[in-house]
């Protein structure tokens, strides 16, 4: 048969949703940004680009606000569809943060005691691990900074992971009133043994960017402290490899005075993420040179493990969580918020534990008798 004897429409047909309405330069917000894919010469390749999702959030660790929500969404799918586009790298602003997950402000002075409306704003955060699982480019997630809470499940709903030395991961949920079912429950035990998944999960540690390269749960920690024009590897965490009395040592915090001249090294020191850009160029250039559509057929297929959990636990856990702003989560992100007033971020929870022994019921008495007092 031949084509040209058919009428074909003129393209290319413009295939996204959104616009550039959900994006902004001002925090809190998400900024788009495409650049150039570069070639091992560190020369511009015409016509190819890298799609920068960044959130912009710095004063407040890069949570993500409900607009900002919106803007990762809108910015997933813009890169999906957008032909020239190799790869997505979702970053952040700054060098403190990546992301340590949902706005506590906003949590508790609008969401905390408001069900309905938090479920309405699951709805969306579901939609942006979704929009991660579902680009139809590899997602890479460039960690500048700390990747906790919900920032560590956007950041495991992503394909690779190359992130500064100097971050830490973890979750906060238990901690602060609610429970990482966001991603974290799903994603940990694909990444981690069942048990280092548990303890990861409900122990709120924060592990060193060398420790979970070591656990497997990302691809590569790279050096950005600049010391004296070099740039040299996080001297806070053991970076040889080595055991000792049987334990594993590389990837955990020096101790003592190690410790604190550690501390003092990285207070009068910048940085510099020249080598995590670098990595970040060397994955895109190897992805550049596949076949894009056998490229996404064997991501999607490694994506499905992942999505298989997700997809079953999104939903039951979006009314959990939505209830849960009734009580624990009322207390946790409130005891957050105010922790400038009452000198603590979390509640008393030997005295919560006490109540509940008592069968006490969840009112203003009891929110009372746990939150911290008001320093005055």
């Amino acid at each position: 048969m031949d084509l040209n004897k058919w009428p074909r429409q003129e393209g290319p047909v413009d295939h996204d949703l959104y616009g550039d309405e959900h994006f902004g330069t001002e925090p809190p917000c998400v900024m788009y940004e495409k650049k150039p894919v570069l070639d091992p010469e560190g020369k511009e390749v015409e016509g190819l680009y890298s799609a920068w999702v960044i959130l912009n959030n710095p004063s407040q660790y890069n949570s993500y606000t409900t607009e900002m929500v919106k803007g990762v969404i809108a910015g997933m799918h813009k890169a999906a569809m957008d032909r020239s586009v190799v790869a997505v790298i979702f970053t952040a602003v700054g060098d403190r943060a990546f992301c340590t997950g949902g706005n506590t402000k906003e949590y508790a002075e609008y969401y905390s005691g408001n069900p309905s409306e938090y479920g309405s704003y699951m709805d969306l955060f579901n939609g942006m691990v979704d929009s991660i699982l579902m680009c139809k480019k590899p997602v890479i997630c460039r960690v500048n900074g700390m990747r906790v809470a919900g920032g560590q499940e956007i950041g495991m709903a992503c394909d690779l992971t190359i992130s500064s030395d100097l971050a830490i991961f973890g979750q906060a949920g238990p901690k602060h009133g609610s429970a990482p079912v966001g991603g974290s429950t799903d994603f940990l035990p694909l990444y981690l043994s069942m048990e280092q998944a548990m303890w990861s999960c409900i122990s709120c540690e924060m592990w060193s960017a060398y420790k979970m390269q070591r656990e497997g749960l990302i691809s590569k920690a790279v050096p950005v402290l600049k010391v004296d024009g070099k740039i040299v590897r996080n001297p806070l965490i053991v970076t040889d490899k080595y055991v000792d009395n049987g334990e594993i040592v590389y990837g955990e915090t020096v101790k003592g005075e190690a410790a604190a001249k550690a501390k003092e090294m990285l207070k009068s020191s910048e940085t510099d993420f020249s080598l995590l850009d670098n990595e970040i160029d060397k994955v895109l250039w190897t992805l550049a040179n596949l076949f894009p559509n056998c490229l996404m057929m064997s991501i999607d297929g490694i994506r499905q493990k992942k999505k298989f959990f997700w997809d079953q636990a999104k939903l039951p856990s979006r009314h959990w969580l939505a209830a849960n702003m009734q009580t624990e989560a009322y207390l946790g992100f409130n005891a957050f918020n105010t922790k400038k007033l009452t000198g603590k971020d979390t509640i008393d929870f030997i005295k919560y534990r006490q109540l509940l022994a008592e069968a006490r019921p969840f009112d203003q008495e009891l929110i009372d008798a746990v939150m911290g007092e008001r320093i005055e």
